[in-house]
């Protein structure tokens, strides 16, 4: 009976200790990782970038990849993002008016392409939105147009295309861009419509396509209202708009849309995407 309570009592002791240094810790502004939700495009392009801030600055950063659309109602409902990277600057304006961001941290930071792409393995090769109807093309992966931006450029293009009638049949839907990618890798679909960002993966062979076809993906970041590692994220949006950064964007096919790295407010996008 002793050591049971010497034990309970030691126990206790542990976990008074823990509290206290971490109440300690916050009174010293010591922080956790910056997390920073992105869409799925920036995968590639963040793995070059997220090191190198990482080594400019100190802070340590943790990268949760999703579809935007996905991601925006998980920020909604409380998840412990600090900033969010959009595939399109219309859901930065939804959580904005959710007063969720902090408004002077808006940043225009990209503008993504759509691109086809097939499997080199698989010897089926696209080079137009109408290539996708010959018939040894049966399944056609992109993301889910309900929740990821470039699933809606897919279905925009192939609709001013005249093709997406005869295509949505063989639609396989990936929760984000890198599962459409995914799909076409694995040969769970014979061609894909992905993010140019995306198409340096090994094995992968792409068509462009216009970029007329559809509305501008133009991709917006900010820093949410309730993050404790605010100048940390304000930090690491600059990184990416600034120059080491955007070397970084153009290499993965990005492109840099007119007003990038400036307040929303003086250089909102014409024809944005609004969420569907």
């Amino acid at each position: 009976m002793l050591r049971s309570l010497c034990r309970n009592s030691v126990r206790a002791l542990a976990t008074a200790l823990v509290a206290l240094a971490a109440c300690e810790g916050a009174k010293r502004g010591v922080r956790g990782p910056l997390t920073v939700y992105a869409a799925s495009d920036l995968a590639l392009a963040f793995e070059e970038i997220v090191p190198l801030f990482q080594r400019a600055s100190g802070d340590s950063v943790r990268v949760v990849l999703g579809s935007t659309g996905n991601l925006t109602q998980q920020i909604e409902q409380g998840a412990p993002a600090d900033v969010f990277f959009a595939a399109n600057v219309s859901y930065i304006e939804q959580l904005r008016g959710k007063d969720l961001i902090a408004p002077e941290s808006q940043r225009l930071y990209a503008r993504g392409r759509i691109v086809l792409a097939t499997s080199e393995r698989s010897g089926i090769r696209v080079q137009s939105l109408t290539d996708l109807l010959k018939p040894e093309v049966r399944k056609v992966a992109i993301a889910n147009p309900a929740h990821a931006p470039y699933g809606l450029a897919a279905r925009e293009a192939m609709q001013a295309a005249g093709v997406w009638t005869q295509v949505e049949p063989k639609l396989v839907l990936g929760e984000n861009i890198r599962q459409a990618l995914q799909f076409v890798e694995s040969g769970a679909a014979d061609a894909g419509i992905i993010a140019l960002s995306l198409a340096q993966s090994p094995g992968i062979v792409t068509a462009p396509i216009a970029d007329s076809l559809h509305r501008p993906i133009d991709q917006a970041a900010a820093v949410i209202r309730s993050s404790q590692n605010a100048e940390a994220g304000a930090a690491f949006i600059a990184f990416v708009v600034g120059p080491e950064g955007q070397t970084i964007m153009m290499k993965y096919g990005f492109v840099l849309p007119a007003g990038a790295g400036m307040s929303s407010d003086s250089a909102r996008p014409a024809g944005a995407m609004p969420p569907p």
